[in-house]
Formats: C-alpha cells, sequence, structure tokens
C-alpha cells in the first residue's frame, strides 16, 4: 500500500497510550490508518481518537501536534505515515 510520511512521535504517555505527533505535511482525519515506524516500533493503527489541544477534533493538518489514542507503544522520534 502507498504510504506518505505526515510526522513525527514527539512524547508518549504510557499510561493513557497516547502518542503525540508533530504532523510535518498533509493532514490527517479520524478514520486514517496511520503506520508508525522506528527503531523498534513498527505497528500500524486507525484514528479513532485525535485531540488538538486537549480539544477533540476530527481533522488536522500539518504545523500542528496531535495526540493520538494508540494500541501499542510509541517511542519519541518514531515516523508516522498516512496509509493510501
Amino acid at each position: 500500500m502507498p504510504e506518505q510520511l505526515i510526522g513525527t512521535v514527539v512524547h508518549y504517555f504510557k499510561g493513557p497510550s497516547v502518542a503525540i505527533v508533530r504532523l510535518t505535511d498533509g493532514e490527517l482525519a479520524l478514520g486514517d490508518r496511520v503506520r508508525f515506524h522506528g527503531h523498534t516500533t513498527e505497528f500500524t493503527a486507525q484514528v479513532g481518537s485525535m485531540e488538538v489541544n486537549h480539544t477533540k477534533v476530527e481533522r488536522a493538518k500539518a504545523g500542528e501536534e496531535v495526540a493520538i489514542q494508540v494500541t501499542d507503544r510509541a517511542r519519541q522520534h518514531d515516523q508516522v505515515f498516512k496509509v493510501t
């Protein structure tokens, strides 16, 4: 499947299992499939919950930092790809 690099993980909260992603290109919406890739990270997830500045949003664009609920552990500097 084709993929587009859309951002990088800047922080991960273990308790709530939330990754903070700085979007650098394109946009992200609820329902999109994303792949997290790093030195020891490799998983795909569907965006089911997303927040910007503690406010739920349905869509985010480049330049924003979004909090995404994930099912697996993400690490700082992991790359985030949008699966198209």
